[in-house]
């Protein structure tokens, strides 16, 4: 009787909650703003404390904002780090955790700053001409290690003849010599090459170390003897046009001698010295010239011999890795069917999982992202996220174990919404009979008797994965009363390289059976409504959905937002145009014509009858806004019903700024209900 009755009681609790959560308004679009997430993680040398980035959006400036915060390792203490009101990033302890050197910004530009934990003095440490990145601190406490662009002149063609006093002329021409000119979200390089710095952490003078017109970017990581600092770059002679290939170097802090310690072709990089300095770590990959090719996680000596790759079992690209205190083995990240997870590999290869739904850093769509740090005493600080979350901040014991989940940033948001419930679905492909892995966000307050339109968002790269991570606009579709569905197709990651690389000289291909099968699937299961189909997608996701107008007229409307329509003048307009011959499509354009047009949607433009948005952004570099319009253009000749988007000010990235990423949503559900009301 008493269990019954305690039964009872959970039942009657339950169905409370529940008819709560029925009684919660939807999520929004201007909740959006008030959403935040944590970054950058980083737990103290001894474990007792985690400083990491907490990010949300400014609504009067329409931007991402970040300051640094931290809290004891039992979620205890939290406050903010500094009294400053800029923005600040990439927190990094002193070897003996009393200092935090960290990144912020100031009227004169980004600087390095250093906080003193026992005391809670801060100072400025630089007075630098560019932005630091990739700070790592020497084994003594006593420099600061970090990577700057050095300023070079533009090449001077012709001598302009010298204008009367105050004459008003045009401005000089801008020009360029360079094979890499310009950055999608950040428009024209200026000249330049990035090198690398170390300055007194108490302050002073930055000495630059490296030289040469080479970049030196990427991570950096000291001997233990604080003599050398390890990195990867590409300093061979034809660097420029052998952009994919890069070698880890030893770089002699007293007298900057640089010593090339691997030669193969492909990219070697993300160096990491072993605790005891004998051993290094670094990513790695023969290049094969494909669509996509495994990272494998490699050692070698100091000295550059006995190079070996340990993660030969696992086909998985190594994200990011952290050597192990004892030096037997690394923890690492590697996606794994739409889940981003933490593992240790010994460096006899043998693997064990340690932590799973790393990620939520990625707001808008559910793709991968996050990071995790190591502390000496066994444990692990990382962002943790759900369908229902964006990342959190976490711990684990290195040995595994539940996950102790020590922010909670959104629920005074989040707690009194109705999200919809994400689903995983898996299907198979009737091409070749593999399994294919999607999501379903139902509307809040589903039905299971009712029929609901389906609305299929697919996703970018196409070198890339959707997984079960919080994503606003997926919300914001289901709140609308459509069931999203966001499939992950051949040529997705996290499933390994053979997967992947189906796309090679053959995108688009299956993989767009794989997403209408997943449509079938829906049908088949009774989910949605047949009569109301409705797709969209951006970038790659874009090139889907023009693609799928294009053979078959399924759909009752559909969004191709910021797509390549056209191979040919995309491969070469684009801030990317050097990089797709051959690995996507093989030769140039004009080497292959044939193929680049083959695989274009515009090539299927006269099949198109679904009316079509045509979303992009003005100020997008890497599928520019000549390729949306080849789209509108043709549609309209075609007196196909269309219109076309263009978000002023807008990247590729068209949800940098929250308030196009509410533009981008409202627009497409716009489009969407007109012809959902039009029986």
């Amino acid at each position: 009787m008493v269990f019954r009755g305690i039964f009872t009681i959970a039942c009657i609790l339950s169905a409370s909650l529940f008819l709560l959560a029925q009684d919660q308004p939807a999520f929004s679009y201007l909740d959006v703003f008030e959403l935040e997430h944590v970054r950058d993680p980083q737990i103290s040398p001894d474990g007792s404390m985690v400083v990491y980035r907490r990010t949300g959006f400014d609504i009067m400036k329409d931007r991402s904002t970040g300051q640094l915060w931290m809290m004891d390792a039992d979620g205890g203490n939290h406050q903010k780090l500094t009294s400053r009101e800029g923005s600040e990033s990439s927190a990094r302890w002193s070897p003996s955790g009393d200092r935090i050197a960290f990144v912020s910004g100031t009227s004169a530009g980004s600087e390095i700053f250093v906080y003193w934990v026992g005391s809670g003095k801060l100072a400025k440490l630089t007075h630098l001409t560019n932005s630091p990145s990739n700070m790592s601190w020497s084994p003594d406490g006593q420099s600061i290690a970090f990577t700057m662009k050095v300023n070079s002149p533009p090449p001077v063609i012709a001598k302009m003849p010298p204008k009367p006093k105050g004459a008003k002329w045009a401005n000089s021409p801008r020009i360029t010599d360079r094979l890499k000119h310009e950055a999608d979200g950040r428009g024209y390089l200026s000249p330049g090459f990035t090198h690398i710095f170390v300055v007194p952490a108490e302050g002073g003078t930055a000495r630059q170390l490296s030289s040469g017109d080479f970049n030196h970017g990427g991570s950096l990581s000291w001997s233990p003897d604080g003599e050398n600092i390890y990195f990867s770059a590409n300093r061979n002679e034809d660097w420029e046009y052998d952009f994919r290939n890069s070698e880890v170097y030893q770089l002699r802090v007293a007298d900057g001698t640089i010593t090339a310690l691997t030669d193969r072709q492909g990219p070697d990089n993300s160096p990491a010295v072993s605790p005891d300095g004998k051993t290094i770590a670094y990513r790695s990959y023969e290049d094969k010239v494909q669509a996509y090719q495994v990272a494998g996680l490699h050692l070698m000596n100091v000295d550059g011999s006995n190079q070996r790759l340990i993660s030969g079992d696992l086909d998985r690209t190594i994200g990011s890795f952290r050597w192990a205190p004892d030096g037997n083995g690394l923890y690492i990240t590697y996606d794994d069917w739409g889940d981003t997870k933490i593992a240790y590999l010994g460096t006899d290869g043998k693997m064990r999982d340690v932590a799973a739904n790393l990620g939520g850093t990625s707001i808008g769509r559910p793709y991968p992202g996050g990071s995790f740090s190591l502390s000496n005493n066994g444990m692990i600080a990382y962002t943790h996220t759900t369908t229902s979350e964006p990342a959190t901040l976490a711990m684990v014991s290195t040995g595994g174990g539940t996950p102790k989940v020590l922010s909670a940033l959104n629920a005074d948001l989040l707690a009194h919404r109705n999200l919809g419930e994400v689903e995983e679905v898996r299907y198979k492909s009737t091409f070749d009979d593999r399994t294919i892995q999607g999501w379903i966000v139902k509307p809040p307050n589903y039905d299971p008797e009712q029929k609901y339109p389906l609305l299929v968002e697919n996703h970018g790269g196409p070198i890339l994965n959707y997984g079960a991570r919080f994503s606003a606009e997926m919300q914001l579709y289901a709140a609308a009363g459509y069931i999203v569905f966001y499939p992950n197709p051949r040529g997705s990651t996290g499933y390994g390289e053979e997967f992947a690389n189906l796309l090679f000289h053959n995108y688009p291909g299956e993989d767009y059976q794989d997403v209408m099968d997943g449509v079938d699937y829906l049908l088949n299961e009774g989910l949605v409504d047949e009569d109301h189909l409705y797709v969209t997608g951006g970038s790659a996701g874009g090139i889907m959905t023009a693609w799928i107008i294009g053979k078959n007229n399924r759909f009752r409307a559909a969004v191709v937002a910021k797509p390549v329509v056209n191979w040919i003048s995309k491969t070469l307009v684009a801030d990317n145009y050097y990089g797709y011959a051959n690995y996507r499509i093989k030769g140039q354009p004009w080497e292959n014509v044939e193929d680049y047009w083959r695989f274009s949607p515009l090539s299927l433009v006269e099949n198109i009858e679904t009316p079509t948005m045509v979303m992009v952004g003005m100020n997008d570099l890497r599928t520019p806004p000549s390729e949306s319009k080849q789209l509108y253009h043709a549609l309209k000749l075609r007196q196909i019903e269309t219109v076309l988007v263009e978000i002023p000010g807008a990247s590729h990235g068209i949800a940098a700024r929250p308030s196009n990423l509410i533009t981008k949503i409202s627009h497409t559900l716009a489009w969407f209900e007109k012809y959902r009301e039009e029986e």
